[in-house]
């Protein structure tokens, strides 16, 4: 069998052209691209592999890979110092991948208000709905009684099948 199989042994992965394409395709919110996108550029990454819940970048020296989620990117060792034009980054121990460390999206971090929508968006603030008038009580079922020759359900105005 002579398939050609992608990055991993399943075949399960594929690599992306670029880092643009790879955000969009985990919808990684677009506020976080540029921060995103410096600290690719700061530790010099030269793929990029979809790996499911998050994007695999592949460091061209040494060092492990890291993984860029929509909320986080993982990967650095405790003495590294990734410095972007607006400070170092604050790296914080990874729970679920030790000994690396991680670092939070800016759309994360408490303060950061979300992004506004262009005023040409799609959606628009929905007016006030007016108060709805209460609902009418359903009408009383009256009974007319049955017939006692057919055994016929009577009518309102008293006759039946058989009359």
């Amino acid at each position: 069998m002579n398939e050609v199989q992608g990055p991993t042994p399943a075949g399960t992965s594929r690599p992306y052209r670029s880092l643009a394409e790879a955000l969009r395709a985990h919808r990684i919110p677009e506020e976080n691209h540029a921060f995103i996108g410096a600290v690719v550029d700061a530790v010099g990454v030269t793929a990029f592999i979809d790996r499911g819940r998050y994007i695999e970048a592949l460091r061209r020296g040494e060092g492990a890979p890291l993984h860029i989620g929509r909320t986080y990117t993982n990967g650095f060792t405790e003495d590294e110092q990734v410095v972007l034009p607006s400070g170092a980054l604050k790296l914080q121990p990874s729970e679920g991948r030790a000994p690396y460390f991680y670092v939070t999206h800016p759309s994360e971090l408490p303060g950061m208000a979300p992004a506004k929508r262009p005023s040409g968006s799609r959606t628009s603030p929905k007016p006030k709905a007016e108060p709805r008038a209460p609902r009418a009580t359903k009408p009383v079922e009256r009974d007319y009684g049955v017939c006692d020759v057919c055994f016929m359900v009577r009518g309102p105005s008293g006759a039946c099948g058989c009359d």
